[in-house]
């Protein structure tokens, strides 16, 4: 049975060995694939966070210094990725609100996967304008989903996409799956039955962004709650997988199957 095969009742069961998460601003890792990446984390793989922007227009003052609340969310997201487990994380400052996947983005991301090499990339469905229950998908979720996904593919597995990187000692790397979090049209359950709690806690280090710590918890709850019982867990995330490059157990790869 291949990845694409596995039935969507049953518990996501593959597990990269090292990944990164690319999102947006600081905590929508947290509100995201945060029980996800600390069930892996437990389970033995090694993961990174990468923020394309430090969320300087994350409130509601206009008279507030940008520059104040970037420091403020920035260290709130720490905190919070120290909860999850994550190596590390990589604040990219590009601009709140106006992030665009132009070249410069792409070679930054490309030169972040180079460097830590992951085998997965978890980042924000770009597909997503509308979400399926209403409410609208922010521009720089988009923005930085299909950044991410250019720079995975084929823009760090290609040397000759910025060279320069190549040339310095950054050698491709193959990232082999793809999974999008807040997708209209998930296709895997992962079971955070056993990390639910620690996204709960990563998500109250981001201080200046909740207001109703209890509702959002009640929300966050039922969300997983739903999506557990499509599996027989009592906690599931939801995710749209794309494998790049199959398990050689597997069968053939996306490529190879293209390429007859």
């Amino acid at each position: 049975m291949t990845a694409h095969e596995m039935p969507v009742d049953a518990p996501h069961p593959w597990r990269p060995a090292r990944f990164m998460v690319i999102c947006a601003h600081p905590d929508d890792a947290d509100f995201g694939p945060a029980a996800t990446a600390a069930g892996w984390i437990d389970a033995g793989s090694v993961g990174w966070l990468v923020c394309c922007t430090s969320g300087d227009q994350g409130g509601e003052d206009p008279e507030r210094d940008p520059f104040e609340l970037a420091a403020i969310r920035e260290s709130e997201q720490r905190a919070a990725a120290e909860i999850i487990g994550y190596a590390g994380v990589s604040f990219l400052n590009q601009p709140d609100g106006a992030l665009a996947n132009d070249l410069p983005l792409r070679e930054i991301l490309v030169r972040e996967i180079r460097t830590f090499r992951p085998d997965a990339v978890l980042t924000h469905d770009p597909d997503v304008v509308v979400y399926g229950r209403g409410g609208i998908n922010h521009t720089d979720h988009r923005a930085a989903g299909i950044a991410a996904v250019d720079a995975v593919y084929p823009a760090a597995r290609n040397p000759m996409a910025f060279p320069w990187l190549a040339r310095a000692g950054l050698a491709p790397q193959r990232v082999r799956r793809l999974y999008l979090f807040w997708s209209n049209a998930p296709d895997v359950y992962v079971d955070v039955s056993a990390t639910f709690e620690r996204r709960v806690d990563a998500l109250r280090a981001h201080v200046s962004q909740i207001r109703d710590p209890a509702g959002l918890e009640a929300r966050l709850r039922a969300s997983a709650a739903e999506f557990g019982a499509r599996i027989g867990t009592a906690a599931a995330e939801a995710f749209r997988v794309a494998i790049i490059d199959e398990d050689e157990d597997e069968g053939p790869s996306e490529e190879a199957l293209s390429a007859r």
